[in-house]
Parts: C-alpha cells; structure tokens; sequence
C-alpha cells in the first residue's frame, strides 16, 4: 500500500512506530440519553458529581511515581471545578427552565468553556479542556452511560480527535507509544502531561487523521511533527536510527546540565527556566536552570474570590527563593486579560481579547492590583530580582508603571524598610515595542521578547485557531528582524534581551536567536538540559553567520532547513 504522510504540530520529540488505536472520548455523550433517568434533579447532580470526584482522586492516586506533583496539580484543579459554583448556578437555572438535568449541565459546562477557552491567557485557555472533562465525566454518571472505553490489549499509538487529561493519566503507560491527535496545542494541558510522561506527540493533524483507519501501521515522528501511514520498512530503520542518535545526545545534555551554556568558542548564554507555580522552581534548579527566566504569576490571582493578601504572595514567592538560592529570578507582573478571568474583576466581554484590555493596560485600570505585588516583591529583599511588564505597547505605558514602582520604594523607605538593587524590564510582544525598541531601550534595564504573543500579532493569526499552525513558527523572518532589532537597539545602551516564548525552547531557533543577540533563553524546565547542549554545538560567529542568512529568506521552512543543514555540517 502506498504510504501517506499527514503533518502536524510537534509536542513531545522522539518516534514511535507502531499500530493505530482509535480513542472516543466521552466528550461526544448526547445529553438527550438522560431524559428517561428518574430522580430529583438536585440530587442526580450531587450523586454525578461524587461519583466523579472519586474517579478523579483514584486517578490521582495512580498517577502518583508516575508523573511529577506539578503536572497532578492539573488533577486536583478538576476536583475543585466540579464544586465550582458557576457551573452549579448555571445547572440550577436550567432545571427552574425545565430542561431536562443532563442538557442543563451540558449547558453549564458549555458557558464555563467558552469563558475560559476566549481568554488570551495560554495557562487559563488550558483549563477549559479541563472543564470539557470534568463535564463530560459527571454528564456520564448523569445519564448512567458506560464506564471509560475498552482500552487496547497490545502497545498502540493512541488517535483521537482531542484528548482529556484524564484520559492520558487513565491511559496504560505500557500500552501507550504514541500521542496523535487531530486538535490540541503545544501549550495545554495535555501537552504538558505527554511531556511529563515522555510519549512521542503530535497534535493539530487536523481532518486528514481521520483518514487513518483502526489498526493502520504508522511511523510517528515528534521530532518534526510527522505521521506516516504505511511507511516502508527502510524510512523505519533510518528514523529509530536518528532517534538512537538524539536519544544519545539527551543523555550527554542531562550530565552536563548544570554546567554552563557556553558556544563553542566561550561565549556564555544563560538558560533560566519558564515557572507557573512555586512547587516547580525546585524542579528548575535541579533541571540545571541559571535561574527562573519567567515567572507567571497568575496561579497567586486565579481560582479564588478575591485578590490574593500581600501575606498569601510573600509566602509563595519565598518558597520561589529558597529553591532559586541566589540565582536570577525574572518575575513577571500579572497577565490575564479582559473577558472575566476571575471573579473579582468585573469586565466587560470582549470580541477580541488578543486585543484587548490585557497585560499592563489592566492593571493601569486596577492600580492597586499591581502595587501590591510590587510591595511584595520589592520587600522580598532579594539580591538578583528582576521586575517585567507584560503587554506594553507604549512608552507612555511603560513610564507609568516605573513611576508606580518608584513610589512603591519611597514609601517602603519611608517606612525604614531596605530595598534591594533591582531591574526593571519589559515583555516585548507588541510589535510596536519592537519597532520602538530604540526609545524604550534608554529607559528599561532589559528587554524579554515573548515570541508565542510577537508571532501571533505580526503574522494576524490566532494562535489557537487549529487551522492557523504553519502561521505560529517564531522562525518566521519578519519576526526575526523584529528580534534582532530590539537586541541592537538593547546592545546599544548596555541593556540584555532574553527569549521567554516557545522559540527559546526549540533546538532550531537557539542558534539563530544567539547570533541575532539573544543573551539569555528561558525554557520549560524539562528542555534546560537540551538547550544547553544545542548552544554548546556552535561558536558564535556560525550563530552569527546563520542569523544573518535567516534575515534573508522568506518563510520560516526556509529557515529551519537553513539551520538543519548548518548542523549537519558542523
């Protein structure tokens, strides 16, 4: 049979061969089945809902020594929606409509996902895959429909349309090869769990998946984002041979990575690690990261009714410092947007919240938002504390909030408390700010260009839209030449620029966001290791050299391929 080949967004590296599964997901349960359940609405509710968060917590139990306690966070967070008061509310005035219980519920989940998946925050968009799954697990008990699916008796890789974190955990790790999927993303939850497990992955294939017949022998390639169905038995042997080759590579990148990044011919790149909660610092430092490149702070503001105290952040963030033992810590002001992220921000619903009240334009309208995590941090006393903004767009902008933070420091001295020497820095991930980087470059100590949010405003494509992909490549040259003139203009003053997006993270950008100027990389901390190997494969002149040539080409597939075969050279 003539192979085919479907391509896809790389999740998770390394190859998997093997036969395809086909999952189908509770997700799909028609909620018109429950119509003939007898019983008192509220109480059907109640019953679904224990039911459910008992398969949850002996999930949590098995996922234990399996995955880390960071990735099991996402877990415990269904358990909390389940209760979540906002679904029950939207349930009950269903009910006092006269739908029928399973339809009202379906309803309630459906409100909650589209409030959560419009929002422009990547980690927040995650958790409305989380409360797709927590819906469809309580619809099931609703309706008394059948258990979770048969799973496979052999080794499989596991195709489905979408995929529920607690699917993956529930998922036999011995009989799972592969990950292919015709939706998802490289940042939800999903993503990170395969991650956590290590399974080969690919997502956004799109349509053409379901192509692919139960049983069909597949070669999936995480490396570069490639399914092929009915591959002959020589492209086989020379992708496990490839694979042999990283799979070596990772293990000399895992011995050295507490050593330094340095090029080939000395030049030193900090590698600091991107940290959403404070439980995964440790797990930065042991990973071998200079520092925490990027600290969201958002878990301190989400899931709760009210603004958390100063008290409630100085204890996390200390838990941050401890593990952190003087190394960097860059530190992120709020970053949530403008479409009722949490409950004590009543904002209006936006068309558009890409675009929209986000990022530092919000907390200039919530003032004391900012200030008091600006007192936090400023009296965390903390020898290398670095402070950015989000989504500045302005000089205007920027100047507010260093006043802002300027009368923050006079009122702790004022009040006989030390403040520490600090940076103040920005995101760069409008292209204004790019563009202007020469104005903001005499007025901010750093610059860090978030390339997930700069591709997506300069190539107009949304970055969750599943049939935009090819449009969400960092690599692309006109955002190159963005990147490289804020390191110019950063350069020119005396000022450093780091790369906090998923660019800094891939092994094929590292050598050109060094010779573009790049001075630090912030990366998830399970590809620490690996960055720091890639900068050690080139010296900087052939960063350099490579940098310039990408500059000139016309999309970013020219790029990659300019760079692979530069490595393969080198």
């Amino acid at each position: 049979m003539r192979q085919r080949v479907l391509r896809g967004v790389p999740v998770v590296g390394g190859v998997a061969v093997g036969h395809c599964w086909w999952l189908r997901s509770a997700a799909k349960l028609d909620p018109m089945e429950a119509e003939e359940v007898p019983g008192d609405p509220f109480d059907r509710l109640e019953r679904a809902r224990a039911a459910a968060r008992m398969e949850l917590e002996q999930l949590i139990a098995s996922a234990r020594g399996r995955l880390p306690e960071s990735e099991i966070a996402i877990l415990h967070a269904q358990l909390l929606m389940i209760d979540d008061p906002e679904l029950e509310r939207v349930y009950r005035e269903g009910i006092e409509q006269g739908k029928a219980p399973a339809v009202s519920w379906q309803d309630a989940v459906r409100t909650f996902h589209q409030v959560l998946s419009s929002l422009p925050d990547p980690t927040l968009q995650a958790r409305a895959a989380d409360v797709e799954d927590i819906g469809a697990r309580v619809l099931r008990h609703l309706i008394g429909a059948p258990a979770s699916p048969a799973m496979p008796t052999r080794p499989v890789i596991l195709c489905a349309d979408d995929l529920a974190p607690s699917e993956l955990v529930a998922f036999p790790p011995e009989r799972l090869l592969g990950i292919a999927l015709a939706g998802g993303g490289p940042t939800s939850h999903v993503a990170i769990l395969a991650r956590a497990l290590g399974v080969p992955t690919i997502m956004g294939l799109g349509e053409s998946l379901h192509a692919v017949t139960e049983g069909a022998f597949i070669l999936l390639d995480g490396n570069d984002g490639r399914l092929v169905v009915d591959p002959d038995p020589e492209e086989v042997r020379e992708v496990l041979a490839v694979q042999q080759a990283r799979d070596a590579e990772q293990h000399r990148a895992l011995q050295q990575r507490l050593e330094p990044a340095r090029t080939r011919d000395g030049y030193r790149v900090e590698v600091g690690a991107n940290v959403g909660r404070p439980e995964e610092a440790h797990v930065a430092v042991s990973a071998g990261a200079d520092g925490i490149g990027l600290l969201r702070t958002e878990f301190l503001f989400v899931d709760r009714e009210a603004p958390p105290t100063e008290t409630e952040q100085e204890r996390a963030l200390r838990t941050i410092l401890e593990a952190l033992d003087g190394r960097p810590l860059v530190v992120r002001t709020l970053d949530i947007g403008g479409d009722k992220p949490v409950p004590y921000l009543p904002l209006p619903k936006e068309s558009n919240p890409f675009l929209g009240l986000r990022g530092l334009r919000l907390l200039r309208r919530h003032e004391e938002l900012l200030r008091t995590q600006l007192r936090v941090l400023l009296r965390l006393g903390y020898a290398d504390l670095r402070i950015m903004f989000p989504m500045v767009a302005t000089l205007d902008e920027f100047r507010w909030a260093r006043a802002v933070t300027g009368a923050i420091v006079q009122e702790l001295e004022a009040a006989g408390q030390r403040v520490a020497p600090f940076q103040l820095g920005m995101m760069v991930e409008v292209p204004a700010a790019a563009l202007l980087a020469e104005q903001f470059a005499k007025e901010v100590d750093f610059f860090s260009v978030g390339t997930n949010d700069l591709t997506q405003y300069v190539l107009a494509a949304d970055r969750g839209h599943p049939e935009l992909g090819d449009y969400q490549d960092p690599l692309h040259p006109a955002v190159l030449r963005l990147i490289a003139h804020v390191c110019k203009a950063a350069h020119a003053e005396g000022r450093w620029v780091g790369v906090c997006g998923e660019a800094a993270g891939d092994r094929l950008a590292v050598p050109v966001l060094i010779g573009l100027g790049v001075d630090e990389l912030s990366v998830a901390p399970s590809l620490v290791a690996s960055i720091k190997d890639e900068v050690r494969q080139w010296s900087l002149e052939a960063a350099r050299e490579v940098a310039r040539a990408a500059l000139g080409l016309s999309d970013a597939q020219e790029v990659r391929m300019l760079v692979a075969e530069a490595r393969a050279r080198s």
